[in-house]
């Protein structure tokens, strides 16, 4: 009964609000949905249904619960070391380099694959598109402040990446926030786009999307996979998270793999 309720639920969104989390996977959103209920005290999904129709509000709150705002700076420093050494050295040919972070979050790692690329002496050929289903969660993005607490795991991840600069240097401390330098964002465009119903809108040379696949079903995480595959220039980069395993089963899309443990692959056409 209570899967029934969540479809119904989901369904009723979709038509009521044009916001479409049928295809997120059930054990991922049954638990953002009992998390909201507990909130609110309410004992039943159909009650938190008739909720979400009429008070606007609730969907709010239910939209930004579903919404993944999970993130670091340098998040699992491997991959961003990898980025580094291996993917880097080969952008660095282009005259003008494109990068997506798709499911961007509050911005930690746009900010971080900035600093890579400054040190790397790419940023100012670099054009970053940072994007998010949750337009909250990018204006926190775009302010480039995050808790200060939180500076001392971000500058040992960044020193794990291989960063040999004063990792303070790149922010000034503002009250319990670390403020991160203007001159990151210069290049960097935040944007709201729904993977689910949104289409590609650049070619790009790079594509990053970490653990947010894994919160979708089988057909929807093939779809987005697709728009990735149709979204990348000729022998251009897909880095996933450490969790995704989907695109080693999906014999339509050609790829070859750069490296498997940090999940970033080329784009293979043939040419």
């Amino acid at each position: 009964m209570e899967t029934i309720e969540i479809k119904l639920l989901l369904e009723g969104i979709y038509q009521c609000y044009g916001l479409d989390f049928r295809d997120y996977a059930m054990t991922s959103i049954r638990r953002r949905i009992l998390y909201r209920m507990k909130v609110e005290k309410i004992a039943t999904v159909t009650q938190l249904l008739d909720r979400v129709l009429h008070d606007p509000k609730m969907m709010e709150k239910l939209y930004f619960d579903f919404s993944i705002n999970v993130s670091e700076m340098f998040r699992d420093p491997s991959f961003f070391l990898t980025m580094r050494k291996k993917i880097l050295p080969k952008l660095a040919k282009y005259p003008l380099i494109r990068i997506w972070h798709a499911g961007c979050s509050t911005g930690e790692e746009v900010y971080s694959m900035a600093i890579l690329l400054k040190e790397e002496g790419l940023f100012d050929k670099s054009r970053i598109y940072a994007t998010d289903i949750n337009e909250r969660v990018l204006d926190a993005a775009k302010k480039g402040e995050f808790p200060l607490k939180k500076m001392q795991d971000y500058t040992n991840n960044y020193v794990n990446s291989g960063g040999v600069q004063d990792f303070s240097g790149y922010y000034t401390v503002r009250k319990d926030f670390a403020k991160f330098d203007a001159s990151l964002s210069k290049n960097i465009t935040f944007a709201q786009h729904n993977l689910v119903t949104d289409g590609s809108f650049n070619e790009f040379h790079m594509i990053i999307c970490r653990n947010v696949l894994i919160y979708f079903n089988r057909s929807l995480q093939e779809r987005v996979h697709s728009l990735f595959f149709h979204s990348l220039s000729n022998n251009g980069f897909l880095g996933l998270g450490s969790r995704e395993g989907l695109l080693n089963k999906m014999t339509n899309l050609q790829y070859q793999v750069i490296d498997n443990k940090e999940k970033i692959y080329q784009k293979d056409t043939g040419v």
